[in-house]
């Protein structure tokens, strides 16, 4: 009975990576981008010399 569960979640956990990849790589094509903004931050230094 414990294998059986244990392979039921083994079984559910393949099937969830996969769905999950295969998400990554079919969403662009349904209008989901998941690449990061991409933008020039400019963070001004000042250096104590004392």
């Amino acid at each position: 009975m414990i294998w059986r569960l244990i392979k039921f979640v083994v079984v559910l956990s393949v099937l969830a990576a996969i769905g999950l990849i295969g998400y990554a790589y079919i969403g662009p094509f349904f209008g989901n981008d998941f690449a990061a903004p991409q933008n020039t931050v400019v963070i001004p230094l000042e250096f104590p010399l004392e």
